[in-house]
């Protein structure tokens, strides 16, 4: 059955100093407890195959597949804002990676799966709590339209690990287009040696079209692809009510996906002061603070890019700072152009000379009223079909009455039609913090079905269904003050 999974190595091949080979622990009785059919299928995988006991030894690491180089991979990271020089894979093995049906190169990485040399002296184990976590969030970004890593099973090893308490063992398989990071790149320069090769392998994979521009120009053009993708990603998490929680470099991706649900979670009330996160004690990751943290994330990776540039120009480092300077002043601006251009159309106006005011008024209102921020959005449509009561519960009449003369006032087409529009980008159901609290709780004592409920709903974020209407309610007021979220290692 090995077999079946087709891997190739092209990192580990490639990039020799980024890494260190790894195995996987022996897991006593792994078990496959959630498997992702659909995207078992997508990449080329059978899904029956890969559910039996073969198949969840590969999925916790126990077995390697034939044709896998597993390693740990290397980096570095800004945790915090402080440097550190050697973070890398602690609990993690890449094992390779697969071709999907569509031809993209996807890595397969697993997480939990034991010690490395990068552990630092954790144990390399992951709790089947976490691991749930972050397959149903995960799942539930991609569902939204957000790029992310997915989670494509959670397997249990058959012993506890020893956390607060004792809890189930588990791992879980992930796949990104790469798990390449700023803090890659933050060890590589500091290695020298592999950092052309890195930049080169990481164009080649996730920005093709760059490969055969000029030595001088390359690793600009480079470095404002990632920006410009990661402009867009943390837009995309602002206007859906997503914190991630760690911002770190390490935790920011080349390829512009979404990576490590560690301390995540979702506003209930719209607030950009918001922090969940328990090891976030001074709000560095704050909801409102993620578009400024990127964009530092951002000039820690032009940083490393020095050299090549420099190089490229006949050592000219005043001329590489420059370039570099010059795309990541672009940054903010490409935020907030993508930021409004998503919140224009959740209020219905995509094109309107007011509309991004009126947009930044509607978000004022939200913080001021502690409004909650996924069923506001979701109750414009209603007031346009004539329904004020989801915008009343959410935000007082009295207080909003003005903004809704002036939104009623842009032109925006057929109600109805317009409705319909908000719909489709306004989501419903998301991981409310209660919801999967509740829902991890009952998994961790053996009750799945709360979370294969609450993922069914997820994974259909728009669409409104009335035997659903739990999945759209906050979190009562004593689970809502009271919330944290941690790392879960």
């Amino acid at each position: 059955m090995t077999t079946a999974f087709r891997l190739e190595n092209t990192f580990a091949r490639d990039l020799e100093g980024l890494f260190v080979p790894s195995a996987g622990e022996p897991a006593p009785d792994p078990q496959v407890v959630v498997l992702n059919t659909t995207l078992a299928t997508e990449l080329g995988l059978d899904p029956d195959a890969v559910g039996t006991r073969a198949g969840a030894e590969v999925l916790t690491g126990a077995r390697a597949p034939e044709g896998s180089t597993p390693i740990a991979m290397a980096y570095a990271g800004h945790q915090f804002g402080g440097y550190q020089p050697l973070l890398g894979d602690g609990r993690a093995l890449l094992l390779g990676e697969l071709i999907d049906t569509d031809g993209n190169r996807r890595d397969l990485h697993l997480k939990g799966s034991g010690a490395t040399r990068f552990s630092r002296g954790g144990d390399g184990r992951a709790a089947l709590g976490p691991m749930l976590r972050e397959y149903l969030i995960s799942e539930a970004m991609h569902a939204l339209g957000i790029p992310t890593t997915r989670a494509l099973a959670v397997t249990a090893t058959g012993e506890a690990v020893q956390r607060d308490a004792q809890e189930p063992g588990a791992v879980l398989a992930r796949v990104a287009a790469s798990h390449i990071r700023v803090g890659t790149f933050e060890f590589a320069v500091r290695q020298r040696d592999p950092l052309a090769r890195l930049a080169d392998y990481a164009i080649a994979r996730h920005y093709p079209q760059l490969v055969d521009s000029e030595p001088a120009e390359k690793y600009v053009r480079f470095f404002d692809a990632v920006v410009d993708r990661q402009a867009h990603l943390v837009a995309q998490w602002m206007s859906v009510g997503f914190i991630h929680g760690v911002l770190n470099t390490d935790n920011t991706t080349i390829s512009g996906e979404t990576i490590d649900y560690g301390p995540c979670a979702f506003l209930d009330a719209h607030d950009p002061a918001t922090v969940f996160s328990s090891i976030d004690i001074n709000g560095r990751y704050a909801y409102g603070a993620q578009p400024v943290i990127i964009g530092w994330n951002l000039s820690r990776f032009a940083e490393t890019l020095i050299p090549l540039v420099a190089a490229a120009r006949g050592d000219d480092v005043q001329s590489a700072v420059q370039a570099l300077t010059a795309v990541l002043e672009t940054y903010l601006d490409r935020y907030s152009t993508a930021h409004h251009r998503l919140l224009r159309a959740k209020i219905g106006v995509p094109e309107h000379p007011a509309a991004d005011q009126l947009a930044d008024d509607l978000l004022a209102l939200m913080t001021e009223h502690r409004a909650d921020h996924t069923a506001t959005f979701r109750a414009l449509a209603d007031e346009l079909r004539g329904d004020p009561a989801a915008l009343n519960a959410v935000i007082p009449r009295e207080s909003s009455a003005a903004w809704v003369a002036r939104w009623r006032e842009l032109p925006a087409g057929d109600p109805v039609q317009v409705a319909a529009a908000m719909d489709a980008v306004n989501p419903i159901y998301i991981p409310r913090n209660h919801l999967v609290d509740a829902a991890l709780t009952a998994a961790t004592a053996g009750d799945l079905q709360p979370f294969n409920d609450l993922l069914a709903a997820l994974t259909r974020p728009f669409d409104a269904d009335p035997a659903l209407s739990a999945y759209a309610a906050a979190a009562p007021p004593e689970f809502a003050d009271r919330f944290q979220t941690f790392c879960g290692t």
